[in-house]
């Protein structure tokens, strides 16, 4: 949650030092269109840090009640998270728009417990039915990603609301730079853990992009009882070279979008994209 709280502060900054340049440039449209985003930004903000004093707040089943003896400490079952804030978790780890099944798959892999691809088919329309019935009452959203030419949700992909516009589109590049980027975040989370006890699932995850990113697999395997090593440095250094070639393009291509979304939807429609029918007009909309 505190990882959250600095994005959304660097957002903010970001979107602070926009206003100032597009102020200085005179134009009120686009300071206009930035302090809205700034307000959201500032809302989404609040309602998160309340929630993380709240859940600082709130006893542990660890805690043991003042004049409970140690051996008579009360053993709760642990509940599992609601599946919105599961996938919530796994897409702050990933950082890019994620389908459900890699969704399941990374829980699997590195988070406790089971998250069924199922389990997701309608969470994005509860999402935006509570969003419209209450704007802003949630300290976060899981909404699709936006394509960069039509501006309208993303088939099976699923975003975080408090992530910037721009990480939130997908364009042409969209699903290789996606991959690439969550190989490096995969890799930085495995690293994390130890080597030796490092589950299946997870084993299985990092295996699937060494084999699917050129340069990432090292040309001898030894094999062992779990199956060949995986080189963590090897993965990170060819994921970063081949998202070199492309993060020029696909930047410019989500900034386009993102700017152009900004003028032509209004805060549902950046969160959640633009209807099928206004989809097609809006494409030709400059």
């Amino acid at each position: 949650m505190h990882e959250h709280l600095d994005a959304l502060e660097q957002r903010m900054q970001q979107l602070q030092q926009a206003m100032r340049r597009a102020q200085l440039a005179r134009d009120e449209g686009q300071v206009r269109q930035l302090r809205d985003e700034l307000r959201r930004t500032q809302r989404a903000w609040d309602a998160l840090f309340e929630q993380s004093v709240d859940s600082e707040d709130t006893p542990t089943s660890q805690e043991t009640p003042p004049g409970t003896p140690a051996h008579h400490a009360p053993t709760e079952p642990v509940t599992p998270l609601p599946a919105r804030e599961q996938v919530h978790q796994v897409l702050t780890l990933l950082a890019v728009p994620a389908a459900p099944k890699l969704i399941s798959t990374v829980h699997e892999a590195f988070f406790a417990g089971a998250l069924a691809p199922s389990r997701l088919t309608s969470l994005r329309r509860d999402e935006e039915r509570s969003y419209r019935s209450a704007p802003g009452a949630r300290p976060y959203y899981l909404c699709p990603a936006l394509t960069s030419d039509l501006l309208s949700p993303a088939r099976g992909l699923l975003t975080v609301s408090t992530w910037p516009l721009e990480q939130r589109i997908v364009g042409p590049l969209g699903a290789r730079v996606h991959f690439l980027t969550s190989a490096l975040n995969i890799a930085d989370a495995a690293e994390r853990l130890d080597p030796d006890t490092l589950p299946l699932t997870a084993r299985q995850l990092l295996t699937r992009y060494t084999q699917n990113i050129p340069g990432a697999q090292a040309p001898i395997q030894q094999h062992t009882a779990v199956g060949a090593p995986i080189d963590l440095p090897l993965l990170r250094r060819a994921a970063q070279d081949e998202l070199a070639l492309l993060a020029d393009t696909d930047t410019a291509t989500r900034t386009e979008a993102a700017q152009r979304a900004r003028r032509q939807l209004d805060d549902a429609g950046l969160l959640f994209g633009g209807s099928f029918q206004s989809a097609r007009r809006l494409r030709s909309v400059p």
